[in-house]
């Protein structure tokens, strides 16, 4: 009885939350993925299509640049975001000299707003007033100039490295919880048994940090499937929207054309995608762990 009284506690403290969660986050989900069998334009009443927006998606260009563009973000920031933020919370969980100043200053991009990092960033990449290309002109290195943002070429992976600058701090923090989290014990035994640094790595830190890493895999995952303040601050999806995204794309269809059928098929395809991304790494992690 009291093991009921106090399961019964629990759940009303979870209550509010779980109510909040639905109402804000999952009852949209089903209202944008009803909208993207419709034909809507925001004002009047939504007509059912059945699955031409679907059908349309096919058939648009702009769709299937908008997807390659953001594979390429995930493929380049996903590997850069994980290794690297993997190895730096390793070097900085080791006690080094100014390691806590090291902290401070890695982690200060993830606080802050993405509008504000599109826009550091466009006085770095653009083309005609960003630094890196003033600084390849003033030593006589022209033809390293490139236009590594509002091109058909670099911006993707442009917009990678900003997204990986944005997040690598925040991402190394979590590592470095996760590592803080082995005990000691297992780590110097390792090391008086005379095994070396990568081999404690390899055999114990990762294997341990099983929990950690996947926190992390979805959280990349889902954040680059989200990415729209930096897009839209570097190029606002240009030029002739060759270098959106999915999420930008889906906006610009919505809120600029006024097509909310069609933007909330893109919507849809772009959560199905990443649920699908995520859960395919979460059945194979699982698996793995199992074996």
């Amino acid at each position: 009885m009291h093991w009921l009284s106090r399961k019964r506690y629990k759940v009303a403290f979870l209550i509010p939350s779980l109510l909040v969660y639905t109402l804000f986050i999952v009852v949209p989900i089903f209202v944008g993925i009803g909208y993207s069998f419709t034909k809507y334009t925001g004002i009047g009443k939504a007509k059912f299509n059945g699955l031409s927006n679907y059908q349309r998606l096919v058939h648009d260009k702009l769709f299937w640049s908008s997807l390659t563009n953001t594979l390429v973000v995930f493929v380049v920031a996903s590997v850069m975001l994980l290794v690297l933020s993997f190895a730096l919370a390793l070097l900085l969980n080791s006690k080094l000299k100014f390691s806590d100043t090291s902290k401070a200053l890695i982690f200060s991009p993830a606080i802050i707003a993405p509008i504000i990092v599109g826009i550091i960033w466009v006085y770095i990449l653009d083309p005609k007033i960003g630094l890196i290309n003033s600084l390849l002109h003033a030593v006589g290195l022209d033809s390293f100039r490139h236009q590594w943002i509002g091109g058909t070429v670099l911006t993707p992976y442009s917009t990678a490295i900003i997204f990986f600058w944005q997040q690598l701090g925040y991402l190394t923090t979590i590592f470095i919880a996760g590592l803080k989290m082995i005990p000691e014990e297992i780590i110097e035994a390792a090391r008086v048994d005379g095994a070396s640094a990568w081999k404690r790595t390899i055999s114990i830190t990762i294997p341990m940090m099983r929990s950690t890493i996947s926190t992390v895999i979805v959280l990349i995952i889902t954040g680059i499937f989200k990415i729209f303040e930096i897009v839209q601050q570097t190029t606002g999806g240009g030029p002739n929207h060759l270098s959106e995204t999915l999420v930008t794309y889906a906006y610009s269809v919505t809120f600029q054309n006024g097509q909310y059928g069609y933007g909330m098929s893109i919507a849809t395809v772009t959560f199905v995608i990443s649920l699908g991304i995520t859960g395919i790494y979460m059945l194979l992690s699982r698996d793995g762990g199992e074996n």
